[in-house]
């Protein structure tokens, strides 16, 4: 893995996509997990771009949707 200014770029896909537990409208995410961090990427696309996020950046967006401060709607 390289780190390029404040985004990750994978040379290697990563293993273990599984579907988010809120897709049901059929615009759905897949996810993917490893010690460093988060993707995701388009569940209809898998060759499409993949998102890579830090542990730490992942769990600040998920504290601030929980907290309210990032709609879901």
């Amino acid at each position: 893995m390289r780190k390029r200014q404040n985004h990750v770029t994978t040379d290697a896909m990563p293993a273990g996509w599984r579907k988010s537990t809120y897709c049901g409208s059929g615009a759905c995410v897949e996810v993917a997990t490893d010690s460093a961090h988060r993707y995701m990427r388009d569940a209809k696309k898998i060759d499409s771009p993949i998102l890579a996020f830090s542990n730490a950046a992942w769990g600040s967006f998920i504290a601030d949707v929980k907290n309210g401060e990032i709609s879901t709607k």
